[in-house]
């Protein structure tokens, strides 16, 4: 693309487009909304009424083929993003999909020929790669205060939301077939890409999952076993069934000469400590935080900068938790 307006057609209206992503695309110069649909009619005319804009569908074909959309963002369910992505691409529309990618690694490698096959770029919603609060982190790492790094972890435990135990209107996060597992599948990807951005590809993975508070038939317990293309080795365990004072939310990257641990979901304050003690530092985040990586992929479509979130560097953390998961 050349340096034109990026015109945005969302296919699916929900939740994480109300503060996180949508008014973010209306913010960024050189961006708009022009369309949005949902297969729920009431939705979408409710959403573009809120928000201002013009058209609605309850089609995503119809959406796609609108002659004034220019660029797609998907905000669905991660069972439907890669057709979704696919029927865009292949009407020459870039894509920016919600994660993950899709809800197998196998649909991701048919969105990564997709794009390739067409020439069609499909950015991903890893925004926390761009946020300052993760840059900060990536900074204290990459300038040597905590030594060599040796070791990683993750430790994340919430207790059961309430909706879990309604058996006849489980949410769709864990559903399988919806969602491509349980809640890991919906919260461990932005912990899995985000340290692959600070240390390389996982090339080893290896879980074990379980069910313990039977509250719905995907996993609600995972721990984990993961390395790095240098060797550098890394855990995680994850536990959606745990009491309100075990709740945790936590990354420890250890050094040779100190360790940083932060958290990834409530941006607590980062945790320093070297040989001269220890350090909280606060960092702040933008009021719609996916809007410094949609500034990129725009800057990217209008052909002024590059953002490098494709579903190329995304497609290894679904190759990750399909590992855990069992899944081949």
């Amino acid at each position: 693309m050349t340096e034109k307006d990026i015109c945005w057609g969302f296919v699916g209206c929900g939740e994480v487009t109300e503060k996180k992503s949508g008014p973010a695309f209306g913010k960024v110069p050189g961006s708009r909304v022009v369309a949005v649909m949902s297969r729920n009619r009431e939705r979408a005319q409710s959403y573009a009424e809120r928000h201002g804009i013009r058209r609605f569908y309850t089609d995503a074909q119809a959406l796609i083929d609108d002659p004034e959309v220019n660029a797609v963002y998907i905000a669905t369910p991660p069972s439907s993003h890669a057709t979704y992505a696919i029927m865009a691409m292949k009407s020459g529309k870039p894509v920016y999909v919600e994660k993950p990618l899709a809800a197998s690694y196998e649909d991701c490698l048919r969105v990564n020929r997709i794009s390739r096959e067409t020439g069609i770029p499909c950015f991903v919603a890893y925004y926390r790669r761009c946020l300052p609060y993760f840059l900060r982190v990536k900074a204290i790492v990459n300038s040597g205060r905590i030594g060599r790094v040796v070791g990683v972890s993750i430790r994340f435990s919430v207790p059961p939301r309430d909706l879990d135990y309604n058996r006849t209107a489980l949410p769709w996060r864990v559903q399988k077939d919806i969602a491509g597992g349980g809640y890991f599948y919906d919260l461990a990807p932005h912990q899995l890409d985000l340290l692959q951005e600070l240390f390389g590809p996982i090339t080893r993975a290896v879980g074990f999952c379980t069910n313990r508070a039977g509250l719905y038939e995907t996993e609600d317990t995972v721990s984990a076993a993961f390395q790095f293309s240098d060797g550098l080795p890394g855990s995680g365990t994850w536990c959606f069934c745990g009491h309100e004072s075990a709740r945790t939310d936590r990354i420890q990257i250890v050094g040779d000469r100190g360790q940083v641990s932060f958290s990834v979901f409530t941006y607590e304050p980062i945790e320093l400590v070297t040989e001269t003690g220890r350090e909280e530092i606060v960092v702040g985040n933008p009021e719609h935080v996916q809007m410094p990586l949609i500034q990129l992929v725009v800057e990217h479509l209008r052909g002024i900068g590059v953002c490098p979130v494709d579903c190329v560097s995304s497609t290894p953390v679904n190759w990750v938790m399909d590992k855990i998961l069992g899944k081949f």
